[in-house]
Formats: C-alpha cells, sequence, structure tokens
C-alpha cells in the first residue's frame, strides 16, 4: 500500500501545526466562528447534533496495521471506544471534545494519516474498488492513478472553496464496485484493442435531493491527460456552478441545465489551455506512482491446499456459508480476499471498537501482508489470505463477532448514523436497520431471498446511498415525527438505477412488516435464480405497490 515521502509527511505535519495555531486562536475568541468554520470543514471537523464529530480520511480505503491501531488508541483516548466506517470508505469519530483535534490529527499524522479535505466545498477523498490490484477481473490497478489525483487535488489553491463538494471514484475492473456513475466524475479504466490504456470520463453524477446517474464526457481519454482533463471539468464547474442555492450547487445541476453536449464542449474549450501542459502525465509519473504498491511475496500455496480447502467447504456447512458469501475471488490461484462483517445488531453498520481494531490489526499481519481495506459498504476486507488459512482466520472471527456470513444479503444493511447522531437528519436510522435485521436474522431465508441491498438514509442527503439500493429506506420529517419513505429497485453497479418512491411514507414499527411484504411479492413472483432487481425489472412497481397498501 502507499506510504509517505518526505514531502507527503512534511504537508501532513505543517497542515496539523496550521490548523493547531487556527484552534487556540479560535478558542481564545480571536478567531470567529464564521471564519474558523471554513477552516475547520477543510481539516474534517463538523459540529454535530451532540458534539463535534472528526471524519479521517482513508484514501482509496487502505490501512495498515499501525494506522488501525493508532485509531484504536485515539477512540479509547479521545472518543467513547468505538468509531465509524462511512461508505466512502473513511472513518469518523463522533465524540472527540474540539480542543483534543489538533492532538488527533498531530498523532494521526505519526502513522501517515490526515483529515485533510473530508468536508468543505473542495475535492474530497477519492474512492475505488476495494478489490482494487487483487481482483480477478481486474483490467488496470486504480490505485496509481487514485494516488496521483490525490496528489492533484490535495490543497489544489484553485478548488479549496468551489460552488459544493466534489467526490471523484475509479474503477479498473470489468465489474463496477466504485459506484463511478453517482460521483460528481466517475472514472473507467479500460484497455483499447492495441493493449494502450483510456479512461471513460463520467460527470454530474450524484444523489442526495437531486439524484442523477453520471453522463459520459470523453469515452476515450488517454491516460497521459487524466489529469489535465480533471482540472478543465473543475474549472468549468467552478466557473458555472450556482452559488446562490446549496440545493442546486453540485455539478450534477450544471451537468443537467446545460446538457452533456454543451458541458463537453465547455470543458474542451477549458482543456484547450490544459493539454500537454505541464501536468501532463509521463511514464516515470505513473512508474513512480505504481512503486508505492508493490506486490507481497507471497508464498505459493500448493494444489493440495487447495483440493483441503474444497473439501472442506464440502464438508463443513457453516464454513461453505462463510465462504460463499464473505469470501471473493483472488488473481493469485491459491488466495483469496476475506469481507469482515461489522453488521451485528448490537452495533450501528459499520460501527467498530477499538479492542476490535487492535485484534483487526493483528489479523491483517497474520493472515494478510498487514493489509486491510475499507468497503462501501462498511465493512472491512483482509485482500490476500491463503486458502490453506481461511479456517483460521474464520474462526478467529467468529470469535470477535465478525464472521456473520451474510455479506451481500439483506442483513448487509448499509445504514448512515442518522438522528442518533446527525443534526442534519430527519430521523433515527440505527434502530431501522436493527429491526431489520431481527425481523430477517434466519440465515436459510437470507440466502434463499439471495443477493439484497438494503440502505437507509436519516435525510435527503444520502449518506446511507437509499437511492441506489435496491431497498432503499429514507427518514422523513411529517410534522416534527419520524416517518419512512421506501423506495425500490435502485443499483449502483453497472446497472445503475436510481430507486422509485413506493408511495406514502410509513411510521417507524412498520418498516419490517413493510420489507416483509415486498419480500413477498419477490418470492411469490421470481422466476429460478432470479435475483430481486431482475424480478424488480420484470413485474414492475405495481405488484409491490399493491401488496403493500393492500
Amino acid at each position: 500500500m502507499y506510504r509517505y515521502d518526505t514531502y507527503d509527511q512534511t504537508l501532513v505535519d505543517e497542515r496539523v501545526v496550521q490548523f493547531r495555531d487556527q484552534m487556540e486562536r479560535h478558542l481564545s475568541g480571536r478567531l470567529g466562528e464564521e471564519e474558523f468554520r471554513p477552516l475547520r470543514l477543510q481539516n474534517g471537523l463538523y459540529i454535530q447534533k451532540h458534539a463535534p464529530m472528526l471524519r479521517i480520511a482513508i484514501p482509496y480505503g487502505m490501512l495498515s496495521g499501525p494506522q488501525l491501531r493508532r485509531l484504536g488508541e485515539i477512540t479509547r483516548r479521545y472518543d467513547r471506544g468505538y468509531a465509524h466506517f462511512t461508505t466512502r470508505q473513511n472513518l469518523q469519530l463522533n465524540w472527540p471534545k474540539l480542543e483534543d483535534v489538533p492532538q488527533i490529527l498531530g498523532d494521526l499524522a505519526e502513522v501517515q494519516m490526515h483529515a485533510i479535505q473530508t468536508s468543505g466545498n473542495c475535492i474530497r477523498n477519492t474512492t475505488s474498488d476495494q478489490f482494487a490490484g487483487i481482483a480477478a477481473d481486474e483490467v488496470e490497478d486504480p490505485r496509481p492513478w487514485c494516488e496521483l489525483i490525490r496528489q492533484w487535488s490535495t490543497l489544489h489553491p484553485e478548488f479549496a472553496f468551489l460552488p459544493r463538494k466534489f467526490k471523484i471514484a475509479v474503477s479498473g475492473a470489468s465489474a463496477d464496485r466504485a459506484a463511478i456513475q453517482v460521483h460528481d466524475i466517475g472514472l473507467r479504466l479500460w484497455h483499447d484493442d492495441q493493449g494502450e490504456l483510456r479512461v471513460k470520463v463520467l460527470a454530474g453524477g450524484g444523489l442526495g435531493r437531486t439524484p442523477m446517474i453520471a453522463e459520459t464526457v470523453r469515452e476515450d481519454l488517454p491516460w497521459r491527460h487524466l489529469l489535465t482533463y480533471l482540472e478543465a471539468c473543475v474549472r468549468v464547474y467552478n466557473q458555472f456552478g450556482r452559488r446562490d442555492n446549496k440545493f442546486k450547487a453540485r455539478i450534477k445541476i450544471l451537468v443537467k441545465a446545460l446538457g452533456i453536449e454543451e458541458f463537453r464542449r465547455r470543458v474542451d474549450a477549458e482543456w484547450v489551455h490544459l493539454k500537454d501542459g505541464p501536468q501532463t502525465l509521463t511514464q516515470a509519473a505513473v512508474d513512480a506512482a505504481r512503486t508505492h504498491f508493490v506486490e507481497p511475496e507471497r508464498r505459493t500455496v500448493s494444489d493440495d491446499a487447495i483440493a483441503a480447502f474444497e473439501k472442506l467447504r464440502a464438508d463443513n456447512r457453516a464454513f461453505s456459508r462463510f465462504v460463499t458469501n464473505n469470501v471473493t475471488e483472488h488473481k493469485v490461484p491459491g488466495y483469496k480476499a476475506v469481507t469482515l462483517s461489522l453488521k451485528r445488531r448490537e452495533h450501528a453498520p459499520g460501527d467498530v471498537t477499538a479492542d476490535q481494531l487492535d485484534a483487526i490489526a493483528n489479523l491483517a499481519e497474520r493472515y494478510s501482508f498487514g493489509e486491510v481495506r475499507v468497503t462501501h459498504e462498511q465493512n472491512l476486507v483482509l485482500s490476500d489470505v491463503p486458502v490453506d488459512e481461511v479456517e483460521a482466520l474464520w474462526g478467529e472471527l467468529e470469535a470477535l463477532g465478525m464472521a456473520n456470513p451474510t455479506v451481500g444479503t439483506l442483513n448487509d444493511i448499509i445504514c448512515c448514523p442518522g438522528g442518533d447522531y446527525c443534526g442534519l437528519a430527519n430521523a433515527v436510522s440505527i434502530p431501522i436497520a436493527q429491526a431489520i435485521q431481527e425481523r430477517f436474522e434466519d440465515l436459510d431465508f437470507l440466502y434463499d431471498i439471495g443477493p439484497l441491498d438494503l440502505n437507509i438514509s436519516g435525510c435527503m442527503n444520502a449518506c446511507g446511498h437509499h437511492h441506489v439500493g435496491h431497498i432503499g429506506i429514507l427518514g422523513v420529517d411529517k410534522k416534527g415525527e419520524e416517518y419512512y419513505q421506501v423506495s425500490l429497485g435502485g443499483s449502483s453497479t453497472d446497472d445503475t438505477s436510481l430507486g422509485k418512491i413506493l408511495g406514502p411514507s410509513f411510521f417507524r414499527e412498520d418498516v419490517p412488516e413493510v420489507i416483509d411484504k415486498v419480500l413477498q411479492v419477490y418470492v411469490a413472483q421470481r422466476h429460478e435464480d432470479e435475483r430481486f432487481l431482475d424480478t424488480y425489472r420484470r413485474i414492475g412497481h405495481k405488484p409491490f405497490k399493491e401488496r403493500v397498501y393492500a
């Protein structure tokens, strides 16, 4: 995984010193809230419902053992002993004291971490596929390209105060696992017939109050021009994006208003001044980025060990369930990627304790070359596990409560913190997730239902990505009371679609029953081996609505 060079470390250290001074001036009254607000936001610091919240950057979702341990130390010392992984592959502390934040940032800098640009109207943390570099279907490893974008965008003086926040996602596999079609900019890496790397550039995607699917700006951008073309896109947005209304300030509104042809024309006109300029990528620059992502020295796993793994899977039903749902194919024979489930009813989805962070660091170093990935589904991944060690790892995960064989099922719920923490939320999210998990805890039922994405957001900001859940749940406020709106048919993969609202919203206690009725229609109407989303698209909205509101 990426390791800082001297330049990286100096930048982060100096940022800590700078913010410490800004915090001291704010606490002493020499820097007012209006002046301090943009400064704290660009260091990931929010003022939430009950306490400050600090969002920590995890570039393209990769963590090392020492970083996990440091996060554990920080949650014990400065928080309440737990933290929260987000759908953007970041980590949030929900209870730090304002005056402690500079020291937290200092502690993070010691292990090559920071909170720079995790908030504010700037280019946020670039995200990618949690299986980047190891996926069996990968065309191009996106991590070096994410790193080049990170270096280009970090503290970019021209883009420090954009009309609104700006998010970029990169996919390098045949299957999109980075949700590139619902980002401000989505990038798809592919090879032409001559083997030359090209980039498909999408713009104008996003969720929130006005969800939209991105449109193609450029189909076949040569890789050398990636940064200059991105700069042209963001310049057009910075110049023409609306600043008079924050609800209409995202690039998706600009793309929609102009139309993709006019947006493309303006980008190309801006690109004329940038193309072949000093930010044009060279092979040397790309090779330098790639050197930071060295392949681990994997031992050879024998055919006998692979056969023994398959036999154990056939003989042990519990182990087989774990492998089927939580273990992913690897590009190297004899290795697997193992997903650690952070979905337990007694914790909010994505929450992890300080002790668990320490334990995961130990497991990463013992089984996976010290590396952990954060997923968009609020789980964690050990990326390089030999098959003859999967059973031992499974046993240790069972003891930690992270071996739930439910990844990708109804109970693998994506959920924002909601009204329990967030001052923007209209309703709680976590209790809804817990009630659904309790209602549908039977594993045989979950496996019979098959792959199903259920996403919950506590408000229209859509931090739980409810718009692209096969089943989406949105908390809404009606005269001071919490209600929940259900949508069906969303998807965040290659067949991206936005869910359609089922009808009038429901009382909180009715939500599990509503989900049950939706599933009853699916079970009654599905064809053999047909996923929920396929059935919904085939039979349409009407049968589900009639059953739920009968």
